[in-house]
């Protein structure tokens, strides 16, 4: 029997009903019909035999009937306006508040609808009872009901509108993490890193080594930790954006362009908050397309964040609890961390002190390009159950707790250094040994090789390019060590 046989029997005896067949062939039609990774595996799950096979025609003909397409959404319109019916499906929603009628608006950007604002407003009630779900994130998929009334917000007749009557969040799952902690211990540290991969669509096999495996899980940090700021330079085609688009629906992607204060932080003139305050994470893909409209301006508002997680518009203070990654692409020629990489990014962001504010740099190159033996194939956890763990280990300060309890700083140490290198030993600790609940259950070398020693070597990178570019950066990081009380015990 492979290793691989035997880890998927053991994630099918432990987690049973959180784990689903991926495949490929599989992962391909989902991604034609552009729905994401999290809600591929829910799908599969209800259709899957005891084998984890699914008839593919059966889940089309679900699809085509409750994830209405942009094609379809005329039918669905005559259906409520001629036909005096209301219509139900599965869809992504965004909704936001009216500043002058303090009405709920909402738009299906999958369908292309609404063309004016006034055409989608969400019932009172509606909003009343999904004020979470609806409110606090930028776009958020769920069950939706909607119907036509002829007399819209100005209350005439011929003035119509359709109405959002009931929701139901996406949300199949109820996470409980004290099983997931449980069972972590079924499975040996380099058993579980695979069990990792597998549950963002990686095969283990297609990696060379555990270093390329701990490169890419590292990308999962700001999954597992509030406020982690990453730089990472890699190569194309190494799922960059894959993994922070499709793994979580808890984060959100900046596809290039220009992306203003407003849309960051807070938009005063409608007075809501902005992607830091409604998300675990926001990443900047193909950062040097990135422009910002007043880079003066934007700057500011980010040096505050990155520092403190509060950032000032106006009178508005602005708090979120979203880490920040930069995402760029790097050649062959450019790839080394003793050399001035920095200068990859957007003007924008080569100023050191506002750089010195991001905790590591993932070497993207030591991930290898996407190749059909990396994709899953197999039993692996579902990626909604596991980006619904990811999400709720953000919340749990024990971890936080003991990774102070463990860690000797030299009294001299930079802040900004020792709070980075904490807060990436910290996300390393949730991802592989979740099961800690005290000192006393760490292994203290493994916690050093897997948590500590990766954070140094993240942050010691941002500390060599800020020192190559600004010769007031001292290059390297302070000797944060295990407590040698500690590691007297471990001896005797």
């Amino acid at each position: 029997m492979s290793d691989m046989t035997i880890i998927q029997d053991k994630l099918r005896f432990a987690f049973q009903d959180m784990v689903v067949y991926k495949h490929p062939t599989q992962n391909k039609f989902f991604a034609s019909l552009s729905i994401p990774s999290y809600m591929r595996d829910w799908l599969v799950m209800r259709f899957a035999g005891n084998d984890g096979k699914v008839n593919m025609d059966e889940v089309s003909e679900y699809v085509k009937k409750n994830i209405p397409g942009e094609k379809d959404w005329e039918l669905l319109k005559s259906n409520m306006i001629k036909g005096g019916q209301k219509v139900r499906f599965l869809a992504k929603i965004r909704v936001e508040l009216d500043v002058k009628t303090g009405e709920g608006l909402f738009s299906l950007p999958d369908l292309g609808f609404p063309s004016r604002k006034s055409e989608a407003i969400v019932h009172d009630r509606v909003l009343r009872q999904n004020k979470e779900d609806l409110l606090s994130s930028h776009e958020t998929w769920g069950v939706i009901e909607c119907e036509w009334n002829p007399i819209g917000l100005s209350g005439k007749d011929k003035d119509g509108a359709i109405y959002l009557c009931d929701f139901k969040p996406f949300k199949p799952y109820k996470v409980d993490l004290d099983f997931f902690r449980e069972m972590r211990v079924e499975f040996s540290l380099e058993e579980w890193i695979d069990v990792l991969l597998l549950a963002v669509d990686y095969n283990p096999i297609g990696f060379l080594d555990t270093k390329q495996k701990l490169t890419l899980l590292s990308r999962l940090l700001p999954f597992v930790e509030k406020r982690v700021n990453l730089v990472e330079l890699a190569p194309k085609g190494t799922g960059k954006s894959y993994l922070l688009s499709q793994i979580s629906k808890y984060g959100w992607l900046v596809s290039g362009g220009s992306i203003s204060r407003a849309r960051l932080f807070y938009d005063i003139s409608r007075k809501s908050g902005g992607l830091v305050s409604r998300y675990d994470y926001v990443a900047f893909d193909e950062v040097q397309t990135i422009s910002f409209p007043d880079i003066n301006e934007v700057r500011g508002a980010l040096k505050g964040y990155l520092e403190t997680g509060v950032s000032h518009i106006g009178e508005q203070e602005v708090k979120g609890e979203a880490g920040l990654i930069l995402l760029g692409n790097i050649s062959d020629d450019r790839m080394n961390e003793n050399a001035n990489m920095f200068t990859e990014l957007p003007v924008a962001f080569q100023e050191s002190a506002l750089l010195d504010r991001f905790h590591g740099f993932i070497k993207g190159w030591n991930i290898p390009r996407m190749r059909e033996n990396m994709k899953a194939e197999g039993w692996a956890l579902n990626v909604e159950y596991f980006s619904e763990i990811m999400h709720a280990l953000r919340d749990e300060i024990i971890y936080r707790a003991i990774v102070d309890e463990l860690l000797d700083v030299p009294r001299g140490s930079d802040t900004r250094d020792t709070e980075a290198i904490k807060r990436i030993c910290t996300g390393f600790l949730k991802l592989f040994f979740p099961n800690i609940k005290s000192v006393k259950d760490v292994n203290l070398e493994e916690f050093s090789e897997y948590c500590l020693n990766p954070a140094k070597q993240m942050r010691a990178i941002i500390k060599r390019q800020l020192h190559l570019m600004d010769s007031e950066y001292r290059d390297g990081v302070p000797d944060i060590n295990i407590h040698r009380n500690l590691l007297r015990q471990l001896a005797e």
